[in-house]
């Protein structure tokens, strides 16, 4: 059986980016894909001090919530990373997760070591901005979302943005629902896509 990690980053439970999360994990044969999910902001996640311990061990030197997440990384096909836009780019809480991820790096630039093949390992990127219909909010993300994918070797094939979630909530939109509900039935065929709404 394949395995789906779904990373929430939002500090708000049961709100936009939760819900649009739940809508693609809806869609997700569990027959066929058994789904971890976590709530970074249930999870003890140390900043990363750039101390490069990383840059010569094989590991952080952090022990805390970190190493559940390095393990989902390591066990995952497909990781989904749902977050909320502030100040144009992903918030504190998942960014802070994501400086956690330099080990993948040095890993791979410092200690000249090969982490994970890249086949048939994907990774989706799922956001909400407050802003309504301003689709430059999510400009700040891409390149940090980009980057994180390749530090896990995933091949990084989706987007799917909200705006205005400031006026309208995601639950208020059931046009939302259904298209990732679909996208979630079909994953393992999934093209690259790039959806604004």
């Amino acid at each position: 059986m394949k395995k789906v990690l779904a990373l929430m980053g939002s500090p708000r439970k049961g709100k936009n980016t939760d819900i649009l999360l739940s809508y693609l994990l809806d869609g997700i044969n569990r027959d066929e894909y058994k789904i971890e999910r976590i709530n970074l902001v249930d999870k003890k996640i140390n900043s990363c001090t750039g101390c490069d311990y990383c840059g010569h061990v094989e590991a952080c030197i952090e022990k805390d919530d970190m190493d559940q997440i390095y393990e989902g990384f390591d066990t995952s096909d497909i990781i989904i990373l749902a977050a909320p836009i502030y100040f144009n780019s992903i918030n504190g809480l998942t960014k802070n997760m994501i400086d956690r991820c330099q080990r993948y790096w040095s890993l791979k630039y410092s200690l000249g070591k090969k982490y994970r093949n890249t086949e048939d390992r994907i990774g989706i990127f799922l956001a909400v901005g407050g802003a309504p219909y301003t689709f430059e909010q999510f400009n700040g993300s891409i390149p940090v979302i980009d980057f994180f994918f390749k530090a896990i070797n995933a091949t990084y094939k989706g987007n799917y943005f909200v705006s205005n979630t400031d006026n309208v909530s995601v639950d208020k939109r059931p046009e939302i629902k259904e298209e990732l509900y679909e996208i979630g039935k079909d994953i393992q065929n999934i093209k690259d896509f790039y959806i604004q709404r």
